[in-house]
């Protein structure tokens, strides 16, 4: 029996070297399970950071700005913020340790055009519009019908109901049902492309063909996430970023690796906007910026389409996070520290430099005050929640951009539009 242990570690060892020589992450989880649970969506993103899934603010405020719990139906929301898959009947979610991963190596920034083959709920279709900007094209291919509807009932939510989206300037995704693999050869073809489902060799180069020079294509190839740029016509750079195990592509009913199908799924078609659209997005925009640009200085030139959803987003390093307050508070007198300074300093031969320093020592004295009463406050308030175990509750922060909108002398009407009907 030891030569038997012994040849098991070998192989172990010797697989581990493939890993590190490919560069992937040697991880026991394929689909999910590689962070640890989190309490709510933001906890779940935290623990993405952590682990280094999420690495670029981008990717970041797209997560944040969308509770992944919305893309649960009501009885599974429990299960939201584990990092695993879900999937009820057609619905499917993939991992939020391979959303990340997809997100971070499609490399989005605005204005660009992206096709979602096997779309799903929109979950990450939605994020990657937030991404794209009002002048990008979002465009996914679903199998089933049913699930399109989903997409849409949870879109419309999203636009109508959640306190991130006047923070962006949306691209918002079509759905088409149809088969990925009846898409018509001479289409359209893309900026990036992502694929939901296991792709095997004989369908690589299909996909590869929905690029634009340029263009990225993320895809589970034969059990690898794999990453595709095409760097010309007929040129390609392949990178795998990790292991994974999706469902295989479903082919349609009379296709085989020969003779392809006669059936086509047409894309979404692409519609240029109206100039009713457009003057919304630009109203909001300049409002957006307005309201952003509290140092008053100029931001500079250039198109709106060019990334300012996110600059002027008004989310900060660490995403939309609310402030909490406690819901009865207590009452407890104020201790105020100060330093004794003289009333006079004598001057020097400098402009009374040693004045002034005095003054700045005075000030940083005050100011250090301050903040250890506030860093003792708070430790007393999070003594007292553990002790009583009394409820924190968030505090929605004021939406100006809203507000900026209700104060235009224009008809209801207008201004309904300009909210894009928003509930909230």
């Amino acid at each position: 029996m030891t030569w038997v242990r012994a040849y098991v570690i070998d192989i172990f060892w010797s697989e581990l070297d493939w890993i590190k020589a490919q560069k992937l992450p040697f991880s026991p989880a394929k689909m999910g399970g590689a962070v640890s649970a989190g309490e709510d969506n933001d906890e779940l993103i935290d623990n993405l950071k952590e682990a280094h899934y999420i690495r670029s603010d981008l990717v970041e405020r797209a997560f944040r700005a969308i509770d992944r719990a919305d893309y649960y139906l009501e009885e599974y929301r429990d299960s939201a913020y584990k990092d695993l898959a879900w999937r009820h009947g057609n619905i499917h979610l993939s991992a939020p340790c391979i959303y990340s991963e997809v997100m971070e190596a499609l490399d989005l920034h605005p204005g660009l055009s992206f096709l979602n083959l096997g779309s799903g709920t929109g979950y990450l279709s939605t994020m990657v519009g937030l991404i794209l900007g009002p002048f990008g094209v979002n465009h996914g291919v679903e199998l089933y019908a049913d699930v399109i509807e989903y997409a849409y009932q949870k879109l419309d939510y999203f636009i109508k109901t959640s306190e991130s989206f006047d923070k962006f300037e949306f691209c918002e995704p079509s759905f088409v049902a149809g088969n990925c693999l009846e898409i018509p050869s001479e289409c359209r073809q893309y900026d990036r492309v992502y694929c939901g489902a296991g792709v095997q060799r004989d369908h690589e180069e299909y996909m590869m063909n929905l690029l634009k020079v340029g263009g990225i294509l993320v895809l589970p190839l034969e059990e690898k996430l794999t990453k595709i740029t095409r760097t010309g016509q007929s040129s390609w750079e392949t990178k795998k970023i990790i292991a994974v195990s999706f469902a295989p592509l479903v082919l349609p009913k009379d296709y085989t690796s020969n003779i392809k199908t006669s059936k086509t799924a047409p894309l979404p078609t692409f519609e240029v906007r109206t100039l009713q659209e457009l003057a919304r997005i630009a109203i909001r925009h300049t409002l957006r910026v307005t309201t952003d640009n509290r140092g008053g200085q100029p931001r500079g030139r250039g198109s709106f389409g060019g990334g300012r959803g996110l600059g002027v987003s008004g989310l900060h390093k660490y995403g939309p996070r609310f402030k909490r307050r406690r819901i009865h508070r207590r009452h407890g007198n104020s201790v105020v520290l100060s330093s004794a300074l003289p009333t006079s300093a004598p001057l020097d031969n400098n402009n009374n430099r040693g004045g002034q320093k005095v003054e700045e020592q005075g000030r940083a004295t005050r100011g250090a005050g301050e903040e250890a009463a506030a860093e003792e406050e708070e430790e007393e308030e999070e003594e007292a929640e553990r002790e009583t175990g009394e409820l924190l509750r968030a505090e929605p922060p004021i939406n100006i951009l809203r507000e900026r909108i209700l104060c235009l002398p224009l008809p209801e009407p207008l201004k309904m539009y300009l909210l894009y009907y928003r509930e909230k």
